[in-house]
């Protein structure tokens, strides 16, 4: 009997597919699905930084009974002395923020309530913001896990490398102030030295880190004169980029690794789990699936189970990271980055 079971972010986990963090994973209707379906874990869709302050912005400025009955006192109040200003802004601002924090709470403790797999929730942030707060609170709602989803372009011209990367230290560092429960970082590769950052940010207690967040990609519609989105979802062929990273870190950082990105069937998930990762993290392919999106899920995970009886392989351990950097026997076939073999076949 073949063995998927695995261990990642201190959880066990049935098997190492989880499913990331997007939209598809804001409804206990889709996520009951995914757990029928037979993922390891499940990964909430992010509550974002900006998504709270706009939320917060919109509250204050609302016309719904609730919210004008807070304006007209808290307008009274300015009217009477200019002393509280602050302070009673500062009081409306916080409830518009717990008024939008609930309805992610509400999500976690009724998805532990309705299923039976590991439950992830997810902050997207790039400053330390409330972070510390709203993390508490995540934990209080029952979430096993917590996945700071940080990804920093590096275009301000005002800001150093380690001016960007001390943001990823900040934020894991108060975050991690404030709960017990496992933390795991998803970020990009926008470091001057990847490899030496993410060991740096492994040192700091992380249970895991995901390689790597896919960013928002513009493009230029040349009829339009627009710019707008481009390559939503990933291709199968993108997953070599994460393949690299996660052999290279392998057995080199102190915590977890997840592969993330280019993740649409099987095959790739063994070939991550063979560079070393102990779970990946999978999205685009189930948005390909249109009415059915978690229908492929199954046959992923058979996929990975057949190919293991296939090789003799009991459990996942016997076989992962088996061909990691640390692990081949010729380690620059992970640190090339020139053509050289392809250009000499070439006559």
């Amino acid at each position: 009997m073949v063995d998927l079971s695995c261990k990642y972010l201190g959880l066990q986990l049935k098997n190492p597919v989880v499913v990331g963090s997007s939209g598809l994973s804001s409804s206990i209707g889709n996520l009951k699905t995914i757990a029928q379906m037979g993922a390891g874990a499940v990964v909430l869709k992010s509550i974002f930084e900006e998504q709270i302050k706009f939320e917060a912005d919109k509250f204050l400025k609302s016309d719904n009974p609730e919210m004008k009955s807070w304006n007209e006192a808290f307008q009274g109040i300015v009217n009477k002395t200019e002393f509280y200003y602050d302070e009673a802004f500062d009081y409306l601002t916080s409830y518009a923020k717990e008024h939008t924090l609930n309805q992610y709470l509400s999500l976690i403790s009724d998805a532990k309530k309705n299923i039976d797999i590991p439950v992830i929730a997810s902050i997207n942030c790039s400053t330390q913001y409330d972070w510390q707060y709203f993390a508490k609170r995540i934990q209080e709602a029952g979430a096993d896990a917590l996945e700071l989803n940080v990804y920093l372009l590096p275009s301000d011209f005002e800001k150093n490398g380690i001016d960007n990367e001390n943001v990823y230290f900040d934020i894991i560092k108060e975050v991690k102030k404030y709960i017990t429960i496992p933390v795991s970082l998803k970020t990009g590769y926008y470091f001057s030295s990847v490899a030496q950052t993410l060991f740096r940010l492994s040192e700091t207690g992380i249970s895991g880190l995901t390689l790597f967040n896919r960013p928002y990609n513009p493009d230029i519609d040349i009829e339009t004169l627009q710019v707008n989105a481009s390559n939503m979802f990933s291709s199968e062929s993108e997953y070599s980029h994460s393949l690299r990273w996660v052999a290279l870190m392998s057995g080199r950082v102190k915590c977890n690794i997840a592969a993330s990105t280019g993740i649409h069937n099987s095959e790739t998930v063994i070939k991550q789990l063979l560079a070393g990762a102990d779970a990946v993290h999978m999205v685009s392919v189930f948005y390909k699936q249109h009415l059915h999106h978690f229908d492929v899920l199954p046959g992923i995970i058979k996929g990975l189970e057949t190919w293991m009886k296939e090789h003799k392989y009991n459990n996942i351990s016997e076989f992962k990271g088996l061909l990691s950097r640390k692990n081949v026997h010729n380690p620059a076939s992970y640190e090339r980055v020139q053509f050289l073999r392809l250009f000499s076949s070439i006559e």
